[in-house]
C-alpha cells in the first residue's frame, strides 16, 4: 500500500508562513504588495496560486523572474517559519502516525502536496518531518493539483515502492481538492478537519473517511488495513 500525504493543514500548520513568504517574495520581485490577498490557497499548488497572482497583476514572468521569484520565497520562508504569529505545529497524532507507518514494510509513505519541493523541505525540516518521506510529488511546475498523482506514484515506484493499482493507494489530506484528487485517480481518501474545511464539508465531498485529526493512531491504522 501507499499512502500519499498532503502537508499544510494535514501534517503541519505554519501560523500562515507560507502566505506571507509568497506575499513578501512577490512584492521584492515584482513590486506588487498584498498580491495574493483573496486568493484561495488551500489544497492548490504554488504553481497555480502563482500563476493567479501575476495575471490578477497583469504580469507574465519569464524563467528568470520565476527563479528570482522563488530564490527569494525560499529565503522569506525561512524567516517567515520562525515568527509563529498564530498556532503552529506538528498537528495532533501526526508524529506517531508517520513513525508506527515508518515502521510498516507493508507501506510505502510519500507526499502529495501543493507546495513546492524546496517549500516543502523548509517546512517539514522545521518541524523535523522531512526523513520520514524518500519522495512526493509538488507543485513547482503543475497549475492543477490532480495532475500530481501520477507524478507521485512514478516518483513512489522509482524509489522502491510497489506497483499498487490506485485502489491501493490512500491520500491522506484537509482539503475537498485533495478528496477530489484520490477520486479523480481511483484512490481512496481519508480527510481531515484539521485544516480550513470543516467535517461537514468534507463529508460532502464524499470521502472514504473522515476523521477530526490524526490523534486517533489505532484508528488510522486500522483503516489503512
Amino acid at each position: 500500500m501507499i499512502v500519499l500525504f498532503d502537508i499544510d493543514g494535514t501534517l503541519i500548520l505554519t501560523g500562515g508562513a507560507g502566505g506571507r513568504a509568497m506575499s513578501r517574495a512577490f512584492e521584492d520581485t515584482f513590486g506588487v504588495p498584498a498580491a495574493f490577498d483573496g486568493i484561495p490557497m488551500g489544497g492548490r499548488t504554488d504553481a497555480g496560486i502563482l500563476a493567479h497572482a501575476s495575471a490578477r497583476a497583469g504580469l507574465v514572468p519569464n524563467s528568470a523572474d520565476l527563479r528570482r521569484f522563488r530564490s527569494r520565497y525560499y529565503e522569506c520562508l525561512r524567516q517567515a517559519l520562525p515568527e509563529a504569529p498564530h498556532p503552529n505545529g506538528v498537528l495532533p497524532g501526526v508524529r506517531a502516525l508517520l513513525e508506527a507507518l515508518a515502521k510498516r514494510p507493508d507501506i510505502f509513505i510519500a507526499l502529495l502536496t501543493g507546495n513546492c519541493e524546496e517549500g516543502a523541505r523548509l517546512k517539514l525540516e522545521h518541524f523535523d518531518l522531512w526523513n520520514f518521506f524518500r519522495c512526493g510529488a509538488f507543485g513547482d511546475e503543475l497549475a492543477e493539483r490532480n495532475d500530481l498523482f501520477s507524478v507521485a506514484m512514478q516518483k513512489a515506484r522509482e524509489c522502491g515502492a510497489p506497483d499498487v493499482p490506485p485502489n491501493q493507494v490512500v491520500v491522506i489530506g484537509d482539503t475537498e481538492l485533495d478528496v477530489a484528487v484520490a477520486t479523480a485517480a481511483g484512490a481512496r481518501s481519508v480527510a481531515v478537519a484539521t485544516g480550513s474545511s470543516s467535517i461537514a464539508a468534507l463529508r460532502r465531498t464524499g470521502a472514504d473517511v473522515v476523521l477530526p485529526d490524526l490523534s486517533d493512531v489505532d484508528a488510522v491504522l486500522n483503516l489503512l488495513r
